[in-house]
């Protein structure tokens, strides 16, 4: 199971629509839209768990799709450290 980035979505993404674009590509486990706790409008970035083969299929083909004029950025999920720069202390 892949776990998957999405950013650059436009503010009035659905899960529905959010959900079918990667739906696509094969079998959509789960989905995790980021919205404002006050608009409840879209963030511009969520998550999208899948198989590997589907994701990778799924990235290959959404990176960089134009979606109402926003050019998404679609990549495998990154886990976040505590130092941006990247060092270990």
């Amino acid at each position: 199971m892949l776990r998957i980035y999405a950013g650059n979505l436009p503010a009035d993404t659905t899960e529905r629509e959010f959900t079918e674009l990667f739906a696509e590509h094969g079998r959509v486990r789960s989905i995790d839209l980021a919205r404002d706790i006050f608009s409840g409008r879209c963030r511009g970035f969520g998550f999208v768990e899948m198989e590997g083969h589907e994701a990778r299929a799924a990235i290959s083909a959404l990176n960089g799709y134009s979606l109402r004029g926003n050019s998404l950025r679609v990549n495998e999920e990154r886990p976040r450290g505590r130092d941006k720069g990247g060092r270990r202390r």
